[in-house]
């Protein structure tokens, strides 16, 4: 009888043992799959610092840095200050080309005035517009490169020449109350000593002796060389 009542008792244990052993790898399996699940689903979401990821439809745009304002005081040449020259009173005004000889149609003619001289008359070529600079006119005579001399005080103003515009200056070629000079029949116009295009004007047979010229002039007789 003790043997049986051992025996069934023993079997009883067994099965606890074996149940419980049971119910805890059934638990580790439910806490695993658990552990799985919530992997998967914090990887699905980006955090707040990660980058964008590619999409099905091409990569994902990159926020850039926003672009600077444009600046409303710059002008649309890029700059603030503008071009051209200072006028004295805040503004600015167009400054052209400085001419060169070559960029003018140029005439002569003797004048019988102030002991005769002669005035020499420069327009702008078809579609040129240039200035002509506040400066004495070179003019120089004969194979030595004689230059005539200022015959104002003072420097005129530049004149910008187009179209119709013409400037005029007044050559006395001798000076002086002497017999003695060179005979010449041309003379040699530039636009300042730096003018790389000189012309040669004909004016006919001329003594020349310390001659004087006038600064330009828009007036014909503002340009009369008076010794």
């Amino acid at each position: 009888m003790f043997g049986n009542r051992n025996r069934r008792k023993a079997l009883l244990v067994s099965a606890a043992l074996v149940g419980s052993a049971l119910l805890m790898t059934a638990c580790q399996d439910t806490d695993g799959g658990g552990a799985v699940d919530t992997g998967a689903a914090q990887s699905g979401s980006p955090s707040a610092g990660s980058e964008p990821s590619a999409s099905a439809d091409g990569p994902a745009a990159t926020p850039s840095a926003s672009a600077p304002e444009a600046d409303p005081s710059a002008s649309a040449s890029g700059g603030r200050e503008g071009s051209g020259a200072d006028t004295g009173s805040g503004e600015r005004e167009q400054v052209g080309q400085v001419c060169g000889a070559n960029d003018l149609s140029w005439s002569t003619r003797s004048e019988s005035q102030a002991g005769g001289y002669i005035l020499v008359m420069a327009k702008a070529k078809s579609g040129i517009t240039c200035v002509l600079p506040a400066a004495l006119p070179t003019i120089a005579f004969g194979s030595d490169g004689t230059e005539a001399g200022p015959a104002e005080q003072s420097v005129g103003k530049a004149i910008t020449l187009s179209g119709g515009t013409t400037a005029y200056a007044g050559v006395n070629p001798k000076t002086t109350n002497t017999d003695w000079g060179k005979e010449l029949d041309s003379i040699i116009v530039a636009i300042g000593n730096d003018d790389a295009n000189p012309v040669s004007l004909k004016v006919g047979t001329i003594n020349v002796d310390k001659p004087v010229v006038t600064n330009w002039h828009t007036a014909p007789k503002d340009a009369v060389p008076f010794s």
